[in-house]
């Protein structure tokens, strides 16, 4: 079935689903997009409406005690009802997002049945959600086109059908879109492919105060919303000479913030309709402080007082505490064992007592630029010999590497502000010892989700192939298996089970899987005669993060379930970074074969 075919084919099933639903009870309230003499204006329920906006999860009554009208989400979840609930309740809207898939995670747009998969999940979240008060607009996928030139005709086409969908079923809500920044083709592809898009939502860090001017120079024609922005990316700052990326301090980082609301959202009323910070909570990326505008015991940080200024909001009565950036007083590269001095100045403006916590920290060893998850690193507690409010003595690590100095300030009455430092110890790094795995570990099969591995290693031609985890065609046990397609007659392709998802051997991860005695997984081909290649552990020695064992088979499938294994014992299992991976090279004619069961025990 042709991409085109799959669009007509739920189109059709939309206009019965549609025809066929039920009353809502709930009552929405009607957002439009309002063209003036000088621009743009966003209405709800017929007044006009700015976006004083956040994404994340932290304490949503707070923000909105600080002006907060709106935050956003990034996919529909088991807890959206929850969410929009609690945001009625507040007086807060919701841009609900629709996930859309991401070809560095192995989606394929070409794929006729998964495209189809994203139109009926897509239509299902609007017709459960299309009517809740809270209910401001939907975005349909966040940097879907990736990080390069973000041209694919394919994904734009898919982004343009589900946003016509949702526009036959809520007329009452207007249609967004969200892309990575604006270069490459970005702007040109959304002029040119996406009618049905009535916003452009842009995520922007350190180029969010000249974002507007660009967008506008670009050729940019819609209005745009600020879906995320904060202070500069790791791939925006100079590095270290050991390719470490300086954190602002949550002073510096307030700035940020402050001055890309009025850069964007005050300045070009007229195109730019509100912003949505990021993130209103705490993630690891980079650092575990460089997005956050909360610590994790729900501290605010001096960006969500500058914000609430910003927001016409109650700024909180006792402000967040200042800090300069950490001073130290000889070389940031040392020895092992050498001490290290590092002295912090930290004011407050209410004159409150502030309790100062350090903290040194083996520092990440890639960062990601797509919010992937990212493993915390080590702290080294013993490192600290002594430390005071203004000061801190470190014995530095007897392993060599990157570490990082962190210091988090808080005045007791629900402000915090922080810093941090990169250092370096000279000498060979440590061995990486990868967490230890529960066994049986499913990695395909009803348990599969639980799994560390993630199919996100796409090999050869990715065009070719197709990869549905959730096929229901003849499981060999439970509700469905896995469905994988190789359509060209020559070339190869192949999937790589990854932990870390999308690492080659470049950042820690894996699992020690001492114990395990077999890797067991079932397979069948469509039609028998299939050739299929299956291994695990493909990360040699030359890559910094290496699986310590290996196998590979290659088998010739029937079209009746078969067991296949590899024998473990005897095995160096302590670390495998890539638990599964079939691989097929093409044989004359488009191949089709399922596997299901896969697990180490």
């Amino acid at each position: 079935m042709t991409l085109i075919q799959t669009f007509a084919r739920y189109a059709t099933i939309l206009g019965i689903a549609v025809g066929l639903s039920a009353v809502a009870t709930a009552q929405p309230v009607p957002v439009t997009l309002k063209k003036t003499d000088t621009g743009w204006q966003l209405l709800r329920n017929g007044q006009p409406y700015v976006i004083k906006g956040v994404g994340g999860s932290g304490d949503k009554k707070l923000v909105a005690s600080l002006g907060c009208n709106s935050f956003r989400t990034w996919g529909i979840g088991d807890d959206t009802k929850k969410m929009l609930d609690e945001a009625q309740s507040l007086g807060m809207t919701v841009t609900l997002g629709i996930w859309v898939g991401h070809e560095r995670h192995g989606f394929n747009y070409n794929n006729a049945e998964q495209v189809g998969k994203l139109i009926e999940q897509a239509r299902d979240a609007v017709t459960k959600f299309k009517d809740h008060p809270a209910l401001l607009a939907w975005a349909v996928g966040n940097e879907m086109e990736g990080f390069k030139a973000g041209d694919n005709a394919a994904i734009w086409i898919t982004v343009n059908h589900i946003a016509a969908m949702i526009k036959s079923m809520d007329p009452n809500h207007p249609t967004m879109t969200v892309i990575t920044e604006i270069g490459g083709q970005r702007v040109e592809c959304v002029n040119k492919f996406l009618p049905a898009i009535d916003m452009l939502g842009i995520n922007s860090y350190g180029g969010v105060p000249s974002l507007v001017q660009r967008y506008k120079e670009r050729g940019g024609t819609k209005p745009i919303i600020v879906t995320e922005y904060g202070p500069p990316g790791t791939w925006e700052v100079k590095k270290t000479a050991w390719d470490a990326a300086p954190e602002l301090t949550s002073t510096q980082k307030a700035e940020w913030y402050a001055n890309a609301y009025r850069k964007t959202v005050m300045e070009n009323p007229n195109i730019c309709l509100g912003s949505y910070a990021f993130t209103w909570g705490f993630k690891q990326e980079a650092t575990a402080t460089w997005f956050g505008m909360l610590l994790p015991d729900g501290s605010r940080l001096q960006c969500a007082d500058e914000l609430a200024a910003l927001w016409g909001g109650t700024v909180p009565a006792n402000r967040c505490p200042r800090v300069e950036p950490l001073t130290l007083s000889g070389p940031d590269r040392v020895d092992p064992g050498q001490t290290v001095r590092v002295s912090l100045k930290a004011t407050d403006p209410d004159n409150d007592k502030l309790d100062v916590r350090w903290s040194l920290s083996s520092e990440a060893s890639e960062y990601n630029v797509g919010g992937e998850h990212e493993v915390t690193p080590p702290s080294h507690p013993e490192a600290i010999v002594k430390s005071s409010d203004t000061e801190v003595e470190l014995k530095m690590p007897a392993d060599g590497g990157g570490y990082r100095l962190f210091v988090q300030v808080r005045d007791g009455h629900g402000g915090a502000a922080t810093a941090s430092l990169p250092l370096f110890v000279n000498g060979p790094e440590p061995k990486f010892k990868a967490t230890t795995a529960k066994l049986p570990m499913v990695i395909v099969g009803e348990d599969g989700n639980k799994s560390p591995y993630i199919p996100s290693g796409w090999m050869g031609n990715h065009a070719a192939m197709g990869y549905d985890e959730k096929c229901t065609i003849n499981p060999h046990s439970g509700t469905f298996c896995s469905k994988v397609e190789y359509r060209a007659p020559d070339g190869f392709g192949g999937i790589v089970w990854q932990d870390p998802a999308n690492d080659w051997g470049n950042a820690p991860g894996g699992r020690d899987l001492t114990g395990a005695t077999r890797l067991v997984w079932w397979a069948r081909g469509e039609q028998g005669g299939e050739r299929v290649k299956f291994t695990f552990g493909v990360l040699g020695p030359d890559k910094k993060f290496h699986d310590t064992a290996t196998d590979n088979v290659e088998i010739t499938l029937s079209n009746e379930w078969k067991e296949y294994s590899f024998k473990l014992t005897g095995k160096d299992l302590k670390c495998i970074k890539t638990g599964f991976v079939w691989v097929v090279a093409g044989q004359g004619k488009p191949i089709t074969f399922y596997l299901d069961d896969v697990r180490y025990e």
